[in-house]
């Protein structure tokens, strides 16, 4: 296994902006940290669940995924579409109800299933760097947890960013929220033209 070219695979894809990242930073900015630790753990949780599945279906997809791959392409850039057209209309009230229900861990875990890009992620990681080289159930176990792992400290990081600049981002938070929308518009296009 390429060690180094799957590292940095797994840390830049993760680390980089897309919804869930994105979400965490949002809702830590609207409601803090604390709030929002149950939707990172959900993001977590949730992807576990997702790289499992995409290790034994990728055995089981081999020949099958270069068929749906451009149709999970195009299903991931309208759902950052959509996550762009929310945050730009999203309203700066002070308390949002409707928000903190959708900052709960169930929800954020629930995401996981609807994230193309997520699951896109993790058919690309398993495929090209896992299933190649480890199929023993022990090994797939091992780098599901592992690249869960890495999802839910990036998704920490964006939330701790959110909350510690929750003030200036208050100020700010309709140019904020511009900026993060065009971040997934940018996601959204980076990934057609890839």
């Amino acid at each position: 296994m390429p060690l180094l070219s799957f590292l940095l695979f797994v840390f830049v894809t993760s680390f980089t902006p897309g919804p869930n990242n994105i979400m965490a930073m949002l809702f830590a900015n609207k409601y803090g940290f604390k709030k929002t630790l149950g939707f990172c753990l959900g993001v977590g949780a949730g992807f576990f669940v997702i790289m499992i599945l995409s290790s034994y279906f990728n055995l089981l997809l081999k020949n099958f995924i270069p068929k749906i791959e451009f149709i999970m392409t195009f299903l991931a850039a309208i759902y950052m579409l959509y996550l762009a057209i929310k945050i730009i209309s999203s309203k700066n009230n002070t308390k949002d109800d409707d928000g903190d229900k959708n900052n709960r861990f169930l929800s954020a875990m629930l995401l996981q299933f609807v994230n193309p890009k997520g699951i896109l992620y993790g058919i690309t990681a398993v495929s090209t760097f896992i299933i190649p080289y480890h199929t023993s159930n022990f090994s797939l176990l091992f780098f599901s947890f592992f690249l869960a792992f890495v999802g839910f400290l990036s998704t920490m990081s964006w939330s701790v960013f959110g909350s510690l600049f929750q003030r200036f981002l208050k100020k700010y938070r309709s140019q904020f929220n511009l900026i993060m929308a065009l971040l997934l518009v940018y996601s959204a296009i980076s990934i057609l033209v890839e």
